[in-house]
């Protein structure tokens, strides 16, 4: 059910998202408490602004109706992903090298599957980070298809 809203969803977001030029970031469809939430979070150079959130929820909530995936009664929210980002693509991680970033894995490396530290680089579908290990720096070699979950994080200096 998630998977058929979240794909309907992205086919008729997509071309209102190209002709204002803003970029697709994530699509979430979920209940919490007794409410259903489609949640479409957009971004661009710069990040978005409410306006232009405004303008693509209306566009986006026209062609819901006509098409009309979604049986249960439900709120659409367009938002920006916000400082925590969630990175879903290779292309997403080519874009932020140099961001301090947040990754959960399918398997550990080195005894951890949870890790936070600068994206150094994204080459052959491999992030290298540098994470702080007390007082000193490391840089691991983390497989794209190991990644389970990644953003950008907020660090606090």
């Amino acid at each position: 059910m998630s998977n058929h809203v979240t794909s309907v969803t992205e086919r008729l977001v997509q071309p209102i998202l190209e002709e204002m030029n803003l970029e697709l970031v994530d699509i979430e469809f979920k209940n919490e408490g007794q409410n259903w939430y489609l949640r479409v979070f957009i971004d661009k150079e710069g990040g978005v602004d409410i306006e232009e959130c405004g303008q693509v929820s209306e566009q986006l909530s026209e062609k819901l109706d006509e098409e009309d995936p979604i049986e249960m009664p439900y709120f659409l929210e367009v938002a920006s992903p916000g400082a925590e980002r969630p990175l879903k693509t290779e292309a997403d991680f080519h874009k932020f090298v140099g961001e301090y970033v947040y990754m959960k894995l399918y398997e550990p490396i080195d005894g951890e599957k949870e890790f936070e530290g600068t994206l150094k680089s994204f080459e052959d579908s491999t992030a290298i980070v540098e994470i702080r290990i007390k007082t000193r720096k490391k840089q691991l070699e983390i497989p794209y298809q190991k990644i389970a979950k990644a953003n950008l994080a907020v660090t606090f200096n």
